[in-house]
């Protein structure tokens, strides 16, 4: 017997769950005593999720997305502006894209 579910009740219960989750880590991270290796830590693992979700993708697709993905780099490098490197890998994609 299976058990059939409202596609739309699905998604809203995911969403709650998400939700929750993302509420608990605030909570609890009230309860937590600063410490500068603690918040080290949390400043860079968003950095690294960030690398682990961007990498497969980059090395599966075209030479004009690794160049964008390139120019956001060294833009944010040179810059430490993440919207700066946001337009300028957006208008390098567009840019090689419409040569292609």
């Amino acid at each position: 017997m299976a058990l059939e579910v409202d596609p739309a009740i699905a998604v809203l219960l995911m969403a709650l769950v998400t939700f929750a989750t993302r509420l608990a880590g605030v909570v609890i991270m009230q309860w937590m005593p600063g410490h500068p290796r603690l918040e080290a830590f949390l400043q860079a693992l968003s950095g690294s999720v960030l690398v682990a979700l961007v990498v497969p993708m980059v090395l599966r697709s075209d030479f004009g997305a690794m160049a964008a993905v390139g120019l956001a780099l060294a833009v944010m490098l040179a810059s430490r502006n993440a919207a700066l490197a946001l337009v300028a890998a957006l208008a390098a994609a567009v840019l090689l894209r419409s040569l292609t």
